[in-house]
């Protein structure tokens, strides 16, 4: 609840700009709702499986569409990063907005052959149960698992990292309703006295503050150079290791969905 809290602040507070963004590796986590230890599984797995079918997979959370089709944004992505080989076009991305609760899978020219839209589909079908339970981590090594061996299987190749298995992350924690209540109450009770007594001035937004600090907990937002980036998880950065994608083009083949 705390991360779904986080989400809408930062929905209201930033104006998207998602065709500035850069890749930060496999994994580009821009929504922040991926832990480090999934992340640190996927950006191998998916580094394993480049390395023996020459296949890329990109996965890619966003905070918002800010009200553009996700198979628009998915492939305007796709296409700016290039992923997949420039001369096979074997590339797919993985897009997850997570403001919408909409989900992408965009599929290069190439591996249409091996990942048909019916197929696709039935991809982003599996990853809802995880999904709505912000299991986002589970949710995309699942995807990534599923892709993978589809991939090395059509190719007759083996993969040299091991499937990641989905971890079960740590429960939502619930809104403290109680807390909530009581500070509600004695914010009234506050605000009305300051009226009598001259000293409301500025109250307000102090307590305001007060109770989204205490709700957003740790998690912090912000919007630099042209993209998104959040407190989330922390930890990784995969920047040292990821030299880019290939070039790689897509039409739109692929399939959308929600969750």
């Amino acid at each position: 609840m705390k991360r779904q809290l986080a989400i809408l602040v930062a929905l209201t507070a930033m104006a998207a700009d998602w065709q500035q963004l850069k890749p930060q590796g496999h994994v580009s986590d821009f929504a922040g709702v991926i832990d480090p230890a999934s992340r640190r599984q996927l950006e191998r797995y998916c580094a394993a499986v480049k390395e023996s079918t020459g296949a890329e997979i990109a996965l890619v959370t966003l905070p918002t569409l800010d009200g553009e089709p996700v198979e628009d944004v998915a492939n305007t992505l796709f296409r700016q990063w290039g992923v997949g080989s420039k001369q096979t076009n074997e590339g797919i991305m993985l897009l997850l907005a997570v403001g919408e609760r909409r989900s992408r899978l965009e599929v290069g020219y190439g591996l249409e052959p091996i990942i048909p839209d019916g197929f696709a589909g039935s991809v982003l079908r599996e990853m809802r149960p995880a999904l709505r339970d912000q299991h986002y981590g589970d949710a995309m090594i699942q995807a990534a698992r599923v892709i993978g061996e589809r991939i090395a299987e059509a190719k007759r190749v083996g993969v040299s990292e091991q499937a990641p298995a989905p971890q079960r992350q740590r429960q939502p924690e619930s809104l403290p309703w109680g807390m909530l209540i009581g500070a509600a109450v004695v914010l009234l009770f506050l605000l009305g006295v300051g009226g009598r007594f001259g000293y409301r001035r500025g109250l307000d937004g102090y307590m305001l503050a007060l109770l989204l600090g205490h709700l957003s907990g740790r998690r912090r937002w912000g919007h630099r150079g042209g993209g998104w980036s959040g407190g989330g998880f922390g930890g990784y950065d995969s920047s040292d290791r990821f030299g880019g994608f290939g070039g790689g083009d897509a039409g739109g083949g692929g399939a959308s969905s929600d969750w």
